[in-house]
């Protein structure tokens, strides 16, 4: 761990520390302790994080929320808050929250047995305390106040649950689901509001139906995206951004934003040579085909540079893809905080 530490940094900043919610594209190393598959804390993931450690990101490197940090002067990496080796010393200035393969919905975190978004919200609590007993009442309330809360969370709702699973799909029209995953979006908005939260960016969807392993799947039109799941996609972010300009007019001092990043990945998918990749159909770990989680590992032979691939594995994306979304959210939506 002493690797990971020696990669940190800490100047001052307007934006007190990076509080983050979510799945796997935010995870940065929570699942590593707790019993599920839904793992990446084994090589080749971490091949290009400082040190070539894999530390339970599902990537070759960073997150979009490690170089989010980094941006606001904060440290490179975001710590996971049940990793041990991480202190509140740590994380006053971020905190990772996040959980692989969950979503909005109890039922996807169930899938695969992670922490669901109502888990995540008492370990912010508990977070709160420890940060009030280590800094005192008024400081934490302060480092709250002034934190950016990041959230990234839906994919798995539909990737796992929706599209996979016929419990969801039986009960809902996809424009129904999404509507309750709205309301969930609602009620964990107003609650992290009514604990300090004050500064809130969420991360929209992404073309999820052009994941590696959808176009794999996709066998009436090989190779191609699932346009159903991009639908769902674009339909989720229509109504996320309503619900986010009514938050806006409700919630006294709350600023709250939403990064939409659909364009950018179909952009992404459409004219990858645009953006410095060479492939965006397949991950580069083992054929890229459908290999995740577990089936991404040190047997599983890679590609030469991951930095030409737009996804790492067959469903996350590469380092360097990452850093682009990053970079975009900072330039677009986040930008009112830095």
């Amino acid at each position: 761990m002493i690797s990971l530490l020696n990669c940190t940094y800490i100047i001052s900043a307007d934006v007190s520390a990076v509080i983050v919610f979510g799945d796997s594209t935010v995870d940065s190393g929570n699942n590593n302790f707790i019993i599920t598959i839904a793992k990446s804390n084994f090589r080749p993931y971490g091949k290009d994080f400082c040190g070539g450690v894999p530390t339970g990101r599902f990537s070759n490197g960073r997150l979009p929320t490690d170089f989010i940090s980094k941006a606001f002067g904060l440290p490179q990496i975001v710590p996971a808050f049940l990793d041990p080796s991480y202190t509140i010393k740590h994380f006053a200035s971020g905190v990772c929250f996040a959980s692989a393969s969950t979503g909005w919905d109890r039922v996807t975190a169930g899938i695969f047995n992670v922490i669901p978004i109502s888990m995540q919200l008492e370990y912010y609590k508990q977070y709160q305390r420890m940060l009030i007993e280590h800094q005192g009442e008024a400081k934490a309330k302060r480092i709250i106040r002034d934190a950016l809360h990041v959230i990234s969370l839906g994919s798995n709702d539909f990737i796992e649950n929706y599209f996979l699973l016929p419990i969801r799909s039986s009960q809902f029209t996809v424009s129904e689901y999404i509507d309750f995953l709205m309301s969930r979006v609602n009620n964990f908005v107003r609650e992290i509001y009514e604990l300090g939260a004050r500064k809130i960016g969420i991360i929209g969807l992404g073309p999820i139906g052009c994941v590696p392993v959808e176009r794999t799947i996709n066998l009436a039109a090989f190779g191609k995206c699932r346009e159903e799941m991009n639908d769902a996609a674009r339909e989720f972010n229509v109504k996320l951004q309503q619900l986010v300009a009514t938050l806006n007019t409700e919630l006294h001092g709350l600023r709250i934003v939403l990064g939409d990043i659909f364009d950018l990945g179909l952009d992404i998918i459409s004219n990858p040579s645009a953006y410095g990749f060479k492939n965006v159909a397949k991950g580069c770990c083992g054929t890229g085909l459908f290999e995740v989680s577990i089936l991404c590992n040190s047997l599983s032979p890679t590609c030469h540079d991951a930095d030409e691939y737009g996804f790492w594995d067959a469903v996350h994306p590469s380092q360097r893809a990452y850093h682009i979304v990053a970079d975009y959210l900072l330039e677009t939506a986040f930008s009112v905080f830095l």
